[in-house]
């Protein structure tokens, strides 16, 4: 039973048994349909045999066995029903909402489009009524298991390979036979030459893949569904060696599938969006979830005229008119990357332009290479890597210090890109890059996704997802998010955790690295930077202090799987912990700790050599997956023999990463905070704040100055920390809320400030500042839940009403994990 895996009902499945077969690359053929929210076609999927089995092969049949008998102890409770369809039930026009499963004659698909064409049908396999029984036979087959959920599968089959035009020249000595068991090892060959070709044929391999995903179908495979998987057989077939190793799947998404958002954009134009969620990308096609199972992917999707179709592709893609009102896209990826970094974005955006190319052409210049060259050497070494094209070893792009890069927007929200967005793109790749060097990937697109969007940005290979939230009240907000998510290229892109529990390695790199990626992109003096970021410290350790007090210990964990972290079943399936636990999404821990780790490090080796190791670890692991230890033996190889005593792996698992609460030594690092002259400068306005509202409370209904201090003008962060600072404060007056207000120009801060200010609103039941708050709610999704449970625990009608108001009309389109925490909250 799956459930078996998920005993507490908080861990997430990875059920892909990727240690007997892997997938080296997907070709997606779809279509996105706006009047059923649907997206429909086929995939296929090219594999290689596993690492398992080919350690095992010479008991293949043990093996095989040992698979079987694992898989059904995962499997669902349903009956199986393994599924037969006629071919023509494959349709791939937009206007046709829905598969038929029954044998009416239809139009040919192959009519409409060549990748569905399927005209030849092998003979010799069972139809439904004739099925094996899985109980029965099961044990005499291989199953395949992929990652499933929310998905309708209507057909899995084989691929024929050898019925494209110059595939003869993969198949080396072996010749063609009719013989079914020698055309059979003649695909798998086949196959296998294609997905290892040399890295410099990648354009020759695309070619093939492309034209291998347009064969016609050799024969139906068996296949049962389960809640969070997909089970495909052959009947016969008892080893993976022998499995088809290309396979075409039909399937269709669901309108609530977890894996994408159908919502409407900011100016009411229909859009689907993958949205990163907790089950990643297996409500948008079938695929292998584990981290190891690295592929390259192309894709064509198709869309109404008037859509775009952004995604995580190498090419800048142009729309082909298929037929009228039928754009199709076309997307491709040659570097290796997991299935749950696939994105993509359909809408009717727009492209923000550059006015000029001369903000672009001044951040080449004004930026210096690493000081030290010699941090390079590593480029002349051999990738670690399995062999792709690496831009690492491309002359060209280790001098690209700002890689092509474009905006999308809806239309409404054009001209706030322009003002800010626009300009910050090329000094914030410029200030990664001279802090990392090669940027990873060879382009990027920015779009400005829709308010429903549960965060504040998501970075995928060649794009990045911004909320609207970053763009009022100036660059600072969004200037750090960008940094952050441009950090990603580097450390949850390039360099992935090898087990998904990990998760600092990506966000707690990400949160330390936007601090010095947006230090250069503003050209800060040396005191300029240590200020903002001690300021940026005690936000953020006051930020940990209170998500230690009010979450669960066992969410507190950086690696709560401690000594077995990395470690998988014997066919490779294992879990995520806390994968599917719902507080889970909106806690920051793991951005926190991993910080305060990060930065203890810098401190304790000094920041220019610390910055100099992580180039050397990029240089070392890009395009690989690595654990904790991997990162932390190399850094500690660095380190002064004065301080290894003090630092070694095992007291930093047992300090930071295995352990709750915050961290011994981040303990006794608080007071250092509150010496930086901004701390201090807010501090002073504080006091002025207090006092004055001292007064202005005895003055009771006479009519007192209260304005006799002048108050100085703060940075955004500085403006966060007073508030906060004022939200400790029992009660302030109606009069000093307004004058608060007014002062700093509240309502136009960034969204940080203002929901410090609806904070305050709340706490102190302002009446005038509730149009805030609602505005907030429904602009600020991102950052917005934890306002509703304020709005909640005060237990005053007013509020109560407000906050059911707001989610009433936001409810809708809202973010599934978020709706289902704020109707907790309410209800």
């Amino acid at each position: 039973m799956e459930t078996q895996l998920d005993p507490m009902k908080d861990d997430l499945p990875l059920m892909a048994n990727t240690s007997y077969m892997l997938v080296k690359h997907y070709v997606l053929d779809l279509d996105v349909d706006f009047k059923s929210n649907v997206i429909e076609g086929s995939i296929v999927l090219f594999f290689e045999t596993g690492s398992q089995y080919r350690k095992t092969s010479s008991t293949g049949k043990e093996c095989c066995q040992s698979q079987f008998e694992e898989t059904c102890k995962m499997r669902a409770s349903e009956p199986c029903c393994f599924h037969r369809m006629n071919v023509s039930a494959c349709s791939s026009k937009t206007d046709y909402n829905d598969f038929a499963l029954s044998d009416k004659g239809e139009e040919d698909p192959s009519d409409q489009n060549s990748n569905h064409s399927n005209s030849e049908q092998a003979s010799g396999i069972s139809s439904s009524k004739d099925c094996c029984d899985i109980d029965n036979h099961g044990n005499e087959d291989f199953l395949l298991v992929l990652d499933c959920c929310d998905l309708s599968v209507l057909k899995v089959e084989e691929v024929d390979v050898t019925a494209v035009s110059g595939i003869e020249k993969f198949t080396r000595s072996v010749k063609l036979s009719d013989a079914s068991k020698e055309l059979e090892n003649l695909r798998n060959q086949i196959v296998h030459e294609l997905v290892t070709l040399p890295a410099d044929r990648w354009k020759e391999q695309l070619y093939y893949f492309t034209h291998c995903s347009q064969a016609p179908g050799c024969g139906e495979l068996l296949f049962t569904t389960g809640t969070w998987s997909l089970e495909i057989r052959k009947s016969g077939i008892q080893t993976p060696t022998d499995f088809p190793h290309a396979i075409r799947i039909w399937y269709k998404t669901k309108p609530n599938g977890r894996s994408v958002t159908w919502t409407t954009d900011q100016s009411g134009r229909p859009c689907v969006y993958t949205m990163g969620s907790p089950i990643n990308n297996r409500a948008l096609f079938p695929c292998q979830e584990p981290p190891v199972a690295l592929s390259t992917w192309q894709a064509w999707v198709r869309a109404a005229a008037g859509f775009v179709v952004l995604m995580s592709g190498e090419n800048s893609a142009e729309p082909v008119q298929l037929r009228k009102g039928i754009l199709s896209w076309y997307y491709y990826v040659s570097m290796p990357m997991p299935a749950s970094t696939f994105t993509i974005a359909v809408g009717c955006w727009q492209e923000v332009k550059q006015q000029s190319l001369t903000a672009a052409i001044q951040t080449n210049t004004e930026f210096s290479f690493p000081s030290s060259q010699t941090d390079f050497r590593w480029h002349d070494e051999i990738c670690g890597h399995v062999e792709y094209p690496c831009r690492f070893q491309n002359p060209a792009a280790r001098m690209e210090a700002v890689i092509p890069y474009r905006v999308f927007s809806p239309w409404c929200l054009m001209e706030r890109c322009k003002e800010c967005l626009l300009q910050l793109i090329p000094q914030c790749l410029s200030a990664a890059y001279a802090t990392l060097g090669t940027h990873p990937f060879s382009r990027l697109d920015v779009l400005i996704v829709p308010s429903n969007f549960s965060s504040l940005g998501m970075a995928s290979p060649h794009i990045i997802f911004l909320s609207q939230s970053v763009l009022p009240g100036g660059s600072h907000l969004c200037g750090t998010r960008l940094c952050h998510e441009i950090a990603h290229a580097w450390f949850g892109l390039a360099i992935g955790a090898r087990d998904w529990t990990e998760e600092w390695l990506s966000e707690g790199f990400a949160t330390f690295l936007e601090d010095i990626f947006w230090a250069k992109a503003q050209q800060l003096s040396h005191d300029e930077v240590k200020g903002q970021q001690e300021l940026k410290a005690l936000l953020r350790w006051r930020r940990l202090r209170d998500e230690v007090q009010n979450s669960e210990e066992e969410l507190q964990v950086l690696r709560p799987k401690k000594e077995s972290t990395g470690e998988l079943s014997e066919s490779g399936a294992s879990v995520v912990k806390y994968g599917l636990k719902a507080e889970k999404i909106f806690m920051q821990v793991h951005y926190l700790k991993g910080y305060f780790l990060l930065r203890s490090l810098a401190k304790a080796i000094g920041e220019a050599s610390y910055l100099s190791s992580l180039r050397k670890f990029v240089h070392k692991f890009h395009g690989q997956l690595v654990l904790s230890q991997d990162f932390l033996c190399m850094l500690l190889e660095d380190i002064p023999k004065q301080k290894k005593s003090e630092l070694t792996v095992e007291s930093i698992f047992q300090n930071w990463l295995d352990t709750s609460g915050i961290p011994k030594p981040l303990l006794e690092e608080g007071q250092t905070w509150k010496e930086c002259q901004l701390v201090q400068q807010v501090n002073g306005e504080v006091i002025k704040w207090i006092q004055t509202n001292q007064r202005v409370k005895k003055s009771s209904k006479k009519k007192t100055k209260y304005n006799e201090f002048v108050f100085q003008k703060l940075l955004p962060d500085q403006l966060v920390l007073l508030l906060e600072s004022l939200l400790e404060e029992k009660t302030l007056c109606p009069r000093i809320l307004q004058c608060l207000e007014r002062t700093y120009q509240l309502r136009e801060q960034d969204a940080e400030v203002r929901h410090r200010w609806c904070e305050l609103v709340i706490k102190h039941k302002y009446v005038p500042g509730y149009e805030d708050v609602e505005r907030f709610l429904r602009e600020d999704q991102a950052m917005g839940v934890y306002l509703y449970g304020e709005l909640m625990v005060n237990e005053d009608a007013k509020q109560q009403e407000l906050a059911r108001k707001c989610f009433a009309s936001a409810q809708e389109h809202m973010d599934v994990s978020s709706a289902k925490v704020v109707a907790e909250m309410l209800f």
